[in-house]
C-alpha cells in the first residue's frame, strides 16, 4: 500500500515537472524581451566606442576584436538590412557564442568576440520549485492522510475476526468513515456469532458428562448380570466408545476454553532446552519408540513455559501415534527465528492437506484418522498458543520418511546482545 502512494505521488509531480516545461516553451516568460532590450543598449555602446581609437582599443582589451571587410561577410536579406540601420548585428557561433560585428564605414567591420553567453542560473529552477511547494506539499499531504486511513483500515480487516478488538477514528475527516461504521457493524455480529459457537460448544460439551455417567452406571451394572460371554464383548466395544467420548467431550472442553478467550500468560525466562527434555522424559517411559534429540545446551527464552511446554507434548504425542521406529526432536536456532521441530518416520501427510493440519478436527486419509487416537483438536491447540507468542506453525516433509512439524518462534535478543534497530 505504501508503495501504490508513493508511485502516485511520484507520478504527479513528474508530470507536473513535464506541464511545467511544456507551458514554458508555448508561453516564454518575458525575459526575451528584456534580452532584447539590453542586446541593443550593449549594440549602440560598442558603437559609440568604435567612433575613437581609444574606444576601440579599450573593446579590443576586454573582448577582442578583428576588422573585417563587408564583402567577405556574407549576410541574410533581414540581417543586412538590420545592419545598415542599426549599424550593428549579432550572430552565434556552433557553441554558441556571440559574435558582434559593428560598421567602422562603407567597407570595413569591427569584428568582436566571441563573447561567452551565460544564462542566469535562478532562471530555469525557481518556477520548478514554486511549482513544488504550491501543488506538491497539497498532494503529499492528501496522500498521507489517505494512506494513514488505509492502514487503520488494513488492520481493521485484519482484526475483524472477532478474536481481537479494533480502533478506528470516528473523525468526520476519514476517508473511509462509511466504511468503518460498516466494519464495526460487521465484527460486532462475528463477535456475537463467535461467542454463541464457544458457548453452544462448552454447554453441548457439560451436557454430554451427564448421559455417559449414567451410561458408565448402567454398563457397569448390566455387567454384574449378564452371563453370555458374547454380551461381554459388546459391553467392552460399549466401554471403549464411552471412553471415547469422554476423551473428545474433555478435548472439546479444552479447546473452547482456550479458544474463548486468551488467558493470562506469564512471560518470564525459561530454557526451552529443559523444557524439551522434561516433556521428552515425561512421553519416553511409556513407548517403544525411539526418541531422538538434537538440542543445544540450552536456549534461554521468554515465553509461558506451561503453554509452550503443553504444546511440544500435543507435538511428540502426535508424532508417537504415527511413528514407527523413531521420533526426532530438534532445537534450531536461525536469524530471526527459534525453530522447534518435531519429526517422525510414519506414513507422512500429503502435501495438499498442509494447510488443513492445524484446523480444528482435521480429518485426514486413512493412514493418519482418529484409529489412532485423537480427535484433530490437539494440533489446533498448539497453533493456538502458538499464535499467543507471535509464532506460527508449519508442516513438512521429513528426511526420516514421516511428517515435520515445526513451530517458529521470534528470536530473542540474548543477554547482553542488542536488539537490532
Amino acid at each position: 500500500m505504501g508503495k501504490l502512494f508513493a508511485s502516485l505521488y511520484l507520478y504527479i509531480i513528474v508530470s507536473l515537472f513535464l506541464v511545467s516545461g511544456v507551458i514554458e516553451q508555448l508561453w516564454p516568460y518575458e525575459d526575451s524581451q528584456q534580452q532584447f532590450s539590453l542586446d541593443d543598449e550593449f549594440g549602440q555602446s560598442l558603437w559609440l566606442l568604435t567612433q575613437t581609437e581609444q574606444g576601440i582599443a579599450h573593446i579590443t582589451a576586454n573582448f577582442g576584436s578583428n576588422i573585417v571587410q563587408k564583402q567577405d561577410l556574407v549576410l541574410p536579406t533581414m540581417q543586412q538590412q538590420a545592419l545598415q540601420q542599426k549599424q550593428y548585428i549579432y550572430l552565434f557561433d556552433q557553441q554558441q557564442r556571440a559574435i558582434w560585428y559593428v560598421t567602422l564605414d562603407a567597407e570595413r567591420l569591427l569584428q568582436i568576440g566571441p563573447i561567452e553567453v551565460a544564462a542566469p542560473a535562478f532562471s530555469s529552477v525557481w518556477p520548478y520549485l514554486l511549482l513544488l511547494c504550491v501543488v506538491g506539499i497539497p498532494v503529499g499531504l492528501w496522500s498521507f492522510l489517505l494512506w494513514r486511513d488505509f492502514s487503520k483500515l488494513r488492520l481493521a480487516c485484519e482484526a475483524v475476526d472477532g478474536s481481537q478488538d479494533f480502533e478506528l477514528s470516528e473523525s468526520s475527516k476519514s476517508f473511509f468513515l462509511p466504511i468503518t461504521d460498516t466494519l464495526t457493524a460487521m465484527q460486532l455480529r462475528i463477535q456475537h456469532l463467535l461467542t454463541a459457537q464457544q458457548e453452544l460448544t462448552s454447554s453441548v460439551s457439560h451436557e454430554f458428562r451427564t448421559p455417559l455417567a449414567r451410561l458408565k452406571f448402567a454398563l457397569a451394572m448390566l455387567e454384574e448380570r449378564v452371563t453370555d460371554e458374547k454380551a461381554f464383548d459388546y459391553i467392552d466395544t460399549m466401554q471403549l466408545d464411552i471412553i471415547e467420548l469422554e476423551s473428545l467431550v474433555k478435548e472439546m472442553l479444552d479447546y473452547a476454553r482456550l479458544d474463548s478467550q486468551q488467558p493470562n500468560i506469564t512471560m518470564q525466562q525459561c530454557d526451552l532446552v529443559q523444557l524439551v527434555q522434561s516433556v521428552i522424559n515425561k512421553l519416553d517411559f511409556a513407548t517403544e519408540v525411539n526418541l531422538i534429540t538434537q538440542l543445544p545446551s540450552s536456549y534461554l527464552y521468554r515465553c509461558d513455559s506451561h503453554f509452550i511446554a503443553r504444546s511440544i507434548q500435543n507435538l511428540i504425542g502426535n508424532a508417537l501415534k504415527y511413528a514407527q521406529q523413531q521420533i526426532r526432536v530438534s532445537l534450531v536456532e536461525q536469524e530471526n527465528h527459534i525453530l522447534i521441530i518435531v519429526e517422525d518416520d510414519g506414513p507422512g501427510i500429503d502435501e495438499s492437506q498442509w494447510e488443513t493440519v492445524f484446523k480444528p478436527f482435521a480429518r485426514l486419509d486413512k493412514s493418519r484418522d482418529k484409529k489412532t487416537g485423537g480427535f484433530g483438536l490437539g494440533l489446533a491447540i498448539v497453533a493456538k498458543i502458538v499464535s499467543w507468542h507471535q509464532g506460527r506453525c508449519a508442516v513438512g516433509s521429513s528426511s526420516l520418511g514421516g511428517a515435520k512439524l515445526t513451530i517458529f518462534l521470534d528470536k530473542q535478543p540474548q543477554k547482553g546482545e542488542k536488539k537490532a534497530p
